[in-house]
């Protein structure tokens, strides 16, 4: 179901199509050829400052989330493993089945209301969950300074629902600029190919693919929380 289709275009770069990954097959399977290792970053949760949320608040019922910009200037990123430890969760695998559960994601015969209760009576109105369909902006400065990593200056960025493709700058690209582009699925490259990265619909992750094999490296070096993909690991890993 991945396949790998490039297009050229103006000053011969290829861009890198977006990957539908088939949750019945392991990600490392269905990666480009010249991509060896992948991992599933995890978006973190969002603690804005005291008070934020009640002085935007028109009345009791408002749902009220941040944009990326407030997130980015005033907002902290919350790892997994804090939730984790003020949840009482086990695993990471707890909580995104937490998460899935609470947005509705599952079927019913895959819920666990059980830990979407515990998530929510341990979160709000402390933490925002984290963003559930696209790149979480806290992670784009990480990226952006990954990507320019082995000297690329150009990344290439690809949308298959909109349609959307071309070349960007990186010195000249913000994170924000990339929350700009960023939709349901969009797929994020540098110029030689080195890196990569992915959203993944209702995952509350990132995907994260390297050529090179030591990516668990990449991601400590990124202070980043993470599943590092392993020959068993599928789009599905919090139900494996």
């Amino acid at each position: 179901m991945s396949k790998l289709s490039v297009q050229r275009l103006k000053g011969g770069y290829y861009l890198l199509k977006y990957i539908w990954l088939n949750e019945r097959k392991t990600i490392l399977k269905q990666l480009p050829r010249t991509f060896k290792s992948a991992a599933l970053l995890l978006h973190p949760f969002a603690q804005m400052p005291s008070g934020w949320e009640e002085n935007i608040r028109e009345n009791s019922y408002q749902h009220i989330y941040p944009s990326d910009e407030e997130i980015l200037t005033m907002g902290k990123p919350v790892p997994w493993q804090k939730v984790m430890l003020n949840g009482g969760f086990n695993s990471p695998k707890e909580v995104a089945l937490a998460l899935i559960t609470s947005i509705g994601a599952f079927t019913e015969k895959y819920r666990r209301e059980d830990l979407a209760d515990r998530l929510n009576l341990h979160l709000r109105p402390v933490f925002f969950y984290p963003t559930e369909d696209r790149t979480s902006v806290f992670l784009m400065d990480r990226l952006l300074k990954l990507m320019g990593s082995k000297r690329a200056k150009k990344l290439y960025f690809s949308n298959p629902i909109s349609g959307d493709n071309g070349l960007l700058t990186i010195n000249d690209t913000s994170s924000l600029d990339l929350c700009d582009l960023s939709g349901h699925e969009l797929i994020v490259a540098d110029e030689n190919s080195d890196y990569a990265f992915m959203s993944l619909y209702d995952s509350f992750t990132t995907l994260l693919i390297a050529k090179d094999e030591h990516i668990e490296d990449i991601v400590q070096l990124m202070n980043c929380e993470g599943i590092i993909c392993d020959q068993k690991t599928s789009v599905n890993w919090h139900m494996q």
